[in-house]
């Protein structure tokens, strides 16, 4: 009995052994994994901020799958932003976590914003956007340099805002959320697909297709045709469009596929040959991404990309069917803060009031000069 006791006591230091080895190598990998993930990324786009701790309540009742959700926000618009993020976290119980991304000056600014309000017990990350990542690749005019938008492109550079998520979610910042951000997030991605985006001859759109913007649905109406270079890549110009706005991606395909840089390419090559058309529908961020996505992307549901309530179109919404739409998108001329959009009402309840007061000065002044 005693040799069985001596075997017990040789066994159990074993184990112990054993167990101090797996927790060593354990914390050399979280202390290796921790050096890698404070490593700056290559586009200087350095995570400014992060809160992790959700109230307790909260974390129980909210899955556990992080879902990452990337909105850009900047300083002039930063209430649009705000309104969006209040929305989608109001109506999911899902584990969302909001990656922020803006320019260095309005870091501030938004912290505050999110600190001092009810939305403090968000997850989020504030994500300096280095706009020198597009040198070359836009064309500025020296007179309306005050136009132009770099965080538009953030949506370019997801793997780099967001690089350990599979998948994430992108919105502009004049949309209200209406549903679970969880059911646009398990939209199905067919295999080799990169993106899914709400096409803009689905049916909800062509209910209040724009007249008098070109050919607003088709690429036409974003490429110029007459260049040989688009011609070369024999695209159909009646290919119905799609909204870039809100997409879903599966990060692993883009990288794979290395979207960035594909987009990069037909940005440059733009600034060389103006490849887009000349009365383009919409932003300039659109036809590289009409160019790389061509036949190439799966589709979200209509309703989660319910849009032009910043046009007259808007208008010919019904008060039934923008209840019932699961996320609202005013893109055209009139946004919701300046509340000469149709349904601004809506916008209105999610808005959370800028504790600085700054924003209400912008708002007034977007509200005299949409009055002209």
């Amino acid at each position: 009995s005693s040799k069985f006791a001596v075997n017990i006591s040789i066994l159990i230091v074993a184990v112990v052994i054993f167990l101090l080895v797996i927790h060593h190598n354990f914390l050399s990998l979280s202390d290796f994994l921790r050096r890698e993930l404070s490593d700056p990324s290559p586009l200087g786009l350095q995570p400014i901020d992060f809160i992790p701790a959700a109230p307790q309540r909260l974390t129980d009742e909210r899955n556990d799958k992080e879902i990452a959700v990337v909105i850009a926000a900047s300083d002039e618009r930063l209430g649009g932003a705000i309104a969006a993020m209040n929305s989608i976290y109001h109506h999911t119980r899902a584990n969302v976590v909001f990656h922020i991304v803006t320019l260095n000056d309005t870091v501030d600014h938004l912290r505050m914003w999110l600190r001092s309000t009810a939305l403090k017990n968000m997850k989020y990350q504030i994500l300096d956007f280095d706009p020198r990542v597009l040198e070359g690749k836009v064309q500025v005019d020296p007179l309306k340099a005050d136009t132009f938008k770099p965080l538009t492109f953030a949506r370019f550079y997801l793997p780099s805002l967001v690089p350990h998520a599979e998948k994430v979610i992108y919105v502009d910042d004049d949309v209200i959320v209406q549903d679970d951000i969880l059911e646009l997030y398990n939209t199905p991605l067919k295999p080799g697909h990169a993106a899914a985006f709400s096409d803009d001859c689905d049916s909800t759109t062509s209910k209040v297709a724009v007249r008098g913007a070109g050919n607003q649905y088709n690429y036409i109406g974003f490429l110029d045709y007459k260049k040989e270079t688009i011609r070369k890549l024999a695209m159909k110009a009646n290919t119905c469009s799609f909204n870039p706005g809100v997409f879903v991606a599966n990060l692993t395909e883009w990288k794979l596929q290395n979207i960035t840089k594909q987009l990069e390419k037909w940005m440059a090559l733009n600034v060389v040959e103006e490849l887009y058309s000349k009365t383009l529908a919409g932003s300039i961020t659109t036809p590289p991404l009409l160019i790389v996505f061509y036949k190439q992307h799966s589709s979200i549901d209509p309703m989660w990309n319910v849009r032009h309530l910043g046009s007259s179109a808007g208008k010919r919404y019904s008060p039934q069917f923008v209840k019932a739409a699961k996320l609202l998108h005013w893109n055209g001329h009139f946004k919701p803060w300046g509340r000469t959009a149709s349904y601004a009402e809506v916008w209105e309840k999610w808005f959370v009031p800028d504790p600085t007061g700054k924003f209400s000065l912008i708002r007034r002044h977007s509200e005299a000069y949409e009055a002209k």
